[in-house]
Formats: C-alpha cells, sequence, structure tokens
C-alpha cells in the first residue's frame, strides 16, 4: 500500500509483502473485530498474529488486523515521525501530523467510514480491564495508536476517543500493550474459545464480576506431600461448585482486597 501525500510516496519494490490484512473484510463475520494497528515496528506483530487463539480468529473470520507501518508518513527522505521538544527537554516528541495521517489512510485503507473509534496506547489513560475490553469489542471498527520515544504531541489527544493504559508502568513502545488488548478482546468474540465456559469462569472471566478464579488441579493426586482437596474427587457438582465459589471469594480478598465486594459472605465449605 502507499500512504498519500508527496513525502509519503514509495516506488513498487518498497511496498510491503504483507500489509497486515489478516482477514478479508468481505469474510468476516458480522460480529468480528475489526482493528487496525498503527506502529513504528509492525514486524513485532508477525508471529503474534499467526500464533494461537489470536490466528484462530483470524482463519474464523471473528478477527481483523490491518497493520498500518508509521514510518511510510514520516517527513522527508529519513522519513522522521519524531522531533526535538518545543521548550526544550530531553528525548523526542512524536509529531501529530504524521499519526494523524496514519491513522486516517488505515482508516481509508480499511474501510472504516466515517472514521474508527481511535484508541491511544499511553501510561496517562484509563487502566485497561475487562470492563474496558468488552466495550472495546462492541465500540466499532478500532484504530489502536502504539507510542515510542517521549510522548506524543499534545494535539495528538484532539485526534483520538480515547486513551489506555496497561497499568503504572513505563514501557519503551506500545505495542506489547496493542497485543494485550487485541488477546484480551477476542476472547470475548463469538466462537473464538473452544470452550465458551472457560472464559466466564475465569478471573474477571464472569460478567460483572471482580474475582479471581478459584484453584485449580489436575494429576498427579498427590505430588510432593502436596495432595488435591478431596471434595474435588467426590463427584458432587453442587458441593464442587460451593466450593470453587468460595475459594474465588477467599483468593480475592487475600490476594485483591480491593476487588472484593465487602456485602459477600465467605462460606466455610471444606
Amino acid at each position: 500500500m502507499t500512504a498519500s501525500g508527496k513525502n509519503h510516496r514509495r516506488s513498487r519494490s518498497e511496498a510491503p509483502s504483507d500489509n497486515g490484512l489478516a482477514a478479508s473484510a468481505r469474510s468476516l463475520s458480522p460480529a468480528a473485530l475489526r482493528m487496525a494497528v498503527v506502529s513504528l515496528f509492525p514486524e513485532l506483530f508477525s508471529t503474534f498474529l499467526r500464533t494461537s487463539l489470536v490466528q484462530r480468529a483470524i482463519a474464523e473470520s471473528a478477527l481483523l488486523v490491518h497493520l498500518e507501518n508509521l514510518r511510510n508518513h514520516g517527513i522527508g527522505k529519513h522519513r522522521r515521525v519524531d522531533d526535538t521538544p518545543y521548550g526544550g527537554g530531553p528525548g523526542m516528541v512524536m509529531r501529530v501530523d504524521c499519526l494523524v495521517s496514519a491513522i486516517e489512510h488505515a482508516e481509508q485503507s480499511c474501510g472504516f467510514t466515517p472514521k474508527a473509534h481511535r484508541v491511544l496506547l499511553t501510561p496517562q489513560g484509563a487502566r485497561f480491564d475487562q470492563k474496558l475490553a468488552r466495550r472495546l469489542v462492541t465500540s466499532g471498527p478500532l484504530v489502536v495508536i502504539c507510542g515510542r520515544y517521549e510522548g506524543y504531541d499534545e494535539r495528538v489527544r484532539s485526534f483520538v476517543d480515547e486513551e489506555i493504559s496497561l497499568g503504572d508502568f513505563v514501557m519503551t513502545g506500545g505495542e506489547v500493550a496493542a497485543m494485550a488488548v487485541i488477546e484480551t478482546c477476542i476472547r470475548l468474540l463469538p466462537n473464538v474459545l473452544g470452550n465458551a465456559e472457560s472464559g466466564r469462569e475465569e478471573s474477571f472471566g464472569m460478567q460483572g464480576s471482580n474475582r479471581l478464579e478459584y484453584p485449580q488441579y489436575t494429576r498427579p493426586w498427590d505430588f510432593r506431600d502436596r495432595e488435591v482437596p478431596p471434595i474435588l474427587k467426590t463427584g458432587d457438582h453442587a458441593r464442587i461448585d460451593r466450593w470453587r465459589e468460595e475459594q474465588s471469594l477467599v483468593r480475592t480478598q487475600q490476594r485483591r482486597p480491593d476487588l472484593r465486594d465487602s456485602s459477600t459472605e465467605i462460606g466455610d465449605e471444606k
């Protein structure tokens, strides 16, 4: 694909062999997640898009991911996408004109009309969680923008719909965060998980639940004097369900007390 504008022209030999369109738009299911990712390093997504559930979602026409190379929208013969900050200071700042050009070109390439829901990945954004992921899945086509360097020109924020952060830590770029967003969202799509129940019972998986998942066990029964709780071998599924519910509450209270609903009582099923 080629980018628009005088500084964005490329010869045919420069065109990438894989532009990141991971599924044909015509073959997508009605509930599919359509997404474009703006990145300076789209090659980082190559293996990710061909692995595990992501590959499955693409193969089943539940996911389309278009990778928009920000470098194609750079300025001058070196295609620079950053510059020194006005007022001085360390590092380089990503240019607003290059970013907006990439966003708009991605939308045009994918047919996201009149525009997509634009998500800026930044430490200053809202904390990404399961509730936010559910909303993104129903927000229509997405454009996810990955940052680099010291950050964005502030004016970029005028051209996006929301800002998202994985947490209170600093990363080199937004690509890993974008992968986390993709993987979290596709697990909410119909028929992507082999067993729909597995997604519901995971930590934060149940609709409206902020509980951690109960402990899980498999063979061997006894490993170095650590046995599986006997209740799991009783075959009494009602008791097992109660035990798991209570263990989920206990674990949440112990490990993430900030999540626990204070009105929920913990039983004493053994």
